[in-house]
């Protein structure tokens, strides 16, 4: 990887400060994005190689993160993220879940089946907010639960946007295990399926992360992190949902959502 250069293709202009900005406030944010990129865990080498920062500068921040508990250091030397993290992702988590819900609540009532949003957080889909179906048989996954991004709609949505590099870095860290017969393992073939989603504006999962489940999905753009939004039930009521009609209906919401959050990420 190329110096400055993070698993979203981004990271060269991360140690070039904003106009307007704190530049000490941006570099700690630019190495705990680096840590997060890197698995969690790095040495003060890959800090410095990754951000293009002096030695001297990673090692006072790293100091002042450890001291306040954004990051911890290993007996090995080495940094990882820190238990004080947990408690600033879980409100952020929440708060992003409720501006979510008004959103998911059109696309279910339209739909008749569970909305979701999801946001990729490593290798992995976390997902945030969710409206469910008033069906009996509905979908059981949970706002909090993780799965890998290479099984499902709202992974592929997200990865069809993102540059091959990090696509790549992300299917080579979840190893691509099978969760059905009928689940992506390769990376060729994955990038054929990112291929189709660009072409087609939306992805899907057909029984990929749970047998008997379809899920259609498409990104949220302008949003600050990498997230999805989606709907997912069994497959014999989700086959008579029109995907002619119901993805025109989730790009919108995708969007409105988006731009909402990207204002609300905006200085004032």
């Amino acid at each position: 990887m190329a110096a400055g250069q993070d698993a979203s293709g981004n990271g060269a202009d991360r140690a070039k400060p904003t106009q307007g900005g704190v530049q000490s406030v941006e570099r700690t944010f630019e190495l705990l994005e680096l840590m997060a990129d890197a698995g969690g865990e790095v040495a003060l080498s890959d800090l410095a190689e990754a951000s293009a920062l002096p030695l001297p500068t990673i090692h006072r921040i790293m100091r002042t993160l450890v001291r306040t508990g954004y990051a911890r250091q290993q007996p090995s030397r080495r940094y990882a993220l820190g238990p004080s993290l947990i408690r600033l992702g879980e409100t952020a988590s929440r708060t992003l879940g409720s501006w979510a819900r008004p959103y998911l609540a059109e696309l279910t009532e339209a739909t008749g089946e569970t909305s979701n949003m999801a946001v990729l957080d490593g290798a992995q889909i976390v997902y945030v907010s969710q409206v469910p179906s008033q069906h009996s048989m509905r979908m059981f996954t949970e706002v909090g639960r993780r799965v890998d991004a290479h099984a499902t709609a709202v992974g592929k949505a997200v990865m069809a946007t993102m540059p091959e590099e990090s696509v790549t870095q992300v299917l080579n860290r979840t190893g691509m295990h099978p969760q059905t017969e009928r689940t992506i393992t390769d990376v060729e073939s994955m990038r054929t399926e990112l291929a189709r989603i660009r072409e087609l504006g939306y992805a899907l999962d057909d029984g990929e992360q749970e047998v008997g489940v379809r899920c259609y999905a498409v990104a949220i753009p302008e949003a600050p992190a990498a997230s999805a939004i989606s709907i997912s039930g069994p497959e014999a009521r989700m086959k008579r949902i029109a995907v002619e009609d119901v993805v025109p209906l989730m790009r919108r919401l995708a969007t409105e959502l988006g731009n909402e959050l990207s204002a609300a990420g905006e200085p004032t």
